[in-house]
């Protein structure tokens, strides 16, 4: 049985080093699984991550942005995703529709019908079986993404988004929140205030009970 798993939340949630938490604990269990991002995981995505991420000396409008998200996304599904699924195994993605929801939706302000249309379109109807969204208050997550980016080279840094004012990541939030409400048989909602190792056995419990269901 092959599933794809989404991690999801604000900036500096923690989510990207619980996926990897999450892989190796996978492996020990001999499940087969792929570690995947977005936007990326494909050649054509990562050129289009590196514009939507890192600074640069013009701007992006709120439509272009959605657009671009949209195009890494189709992408993915087609080279990665749809294999790997058929090969029967679990995907792990950093990110996945529901941030192009919350983040040009409920942040950016863009209709959720035109998003919901389109991310249909580039996933051709792909969701998450799971989608585990690490929550804490946004100028926790903020401070957090800040001082991550405070040892990286000035060219590396994916922090366009991180530049944005705290009421965007408020928003962010509340989105995700929203999101999880609606669809409460696919969200898992994990305190990410807590420390590492308590949010990595509350991962590892979700992924078991979706290991034993199967």
């Amino acid at each position: 049985m092959s599933y794809l798993i989404s991690f999801e939340g604000i900036e500096g949630c923690g989510k990207t080093t619980q996926l990897e938490m999450a892989a190796k604990f996978l492996r020990r269990s001999n499940i087969p699984i792929l570690t995947t991002e977005e936007p990326g995981g494909t050649p054509l995505g990562d050129r289009i991550r590196k514009i939507l991420l890192n600074r640069e000396s013009f701007d992006i409008c709120a439509e272009a942005e959605l657009l671009l998200f949209v195009a890494a996304r189709a992408q993915h599904v087609r080279e990665v995703l749809q294999p790997a699924l058929a090969k029967g195994q679990w995907i792990l993605c950093d990110r996945f529709s529901d941030a192009t929801m919350v983040y040009q939706g409920f942040a950016r302000g863009i209709d959720e019908k035109w998003i919901k249309k389109l991310n249909d379109f580039a996933t051709m109807s792909l969701k998450p079986r799971l989608t585990l969204l690490f929550d804490l208050p946004a100028e926790t997550g903020l401070r957090r993404a800040l001082q991550r980016m405070t040892n990286l080279p000035e060219n590396s840094k994916e922090d366009r988004f991180e530049q944005e004012g705290l009421n965007f990541h408020e928003n962010i939030r509340n989105g995700y929140l929203s999101l999880a409400r609606r669809e409460p048989d696919r969200f898992r909602i994990i305190n990410a205030a807590e420390d590492i190792t308590a949010i990595h056995k509350e991962v590892c419990r979700h992924l078991e009970t979706l290991r034993k269901n199967s």
